[in-house]
């Protein structure tokens, strides 16, 4: 099950309270070629906090942490191959990996059908 952020963040619950995580097809489109992903941001983080950024060939704009929850893991490959993020934003292009994942906001998250209402 996919749930989507305002700040066009996706999030996919792997299992227990465990979800990866990176930004929507929508916010990669808005933002273009995709050449740098940086997150600076490691363990327990609370939602809406600025965790790192991302560099497009047209702007550079603020990963926000789509819940409160602690970041397990960085997607190692996207510091050599940050197009991932274009070619694959729901797969390859992940962005975290996080624990501890607060459930009961998770399900307040919008649904795909939302998140597009959302973005037109």
């Amino acid at each position: 099950m996919i749930r989507y952020t305002t700040e066009h963040f996706w999030i996919r619950m792997d299992g227990g309270q465990q979800a990866t995580a990176g930004i929507t097809r929508h916010a990669q489109d808005t933002l273009g070629e995709i050449v740098a992903v940086e997150v600076t941001a490691r363990g327990p983080q609370d939602e809406n906090t600025v965790i790192g950024i991302v560099e497009s060939v047209k702007t550079a704009s603020d990963l926000y942490m789509p819940l409160d929850a602690e970041i397990a893991q960085v997607n190692p490959a996207l510091q050599e191959q940050p197009g991932l993020v274009n070619d694959d934003p729901l797969g390859a292009g992940w962005i975290v990996k996080l624990d501890k994942v607060d459930l009961g906001r998770f399900d307040k998250l919008m649904d795909e059908v939302a998140y597009h209402a959302m973005t037109g």
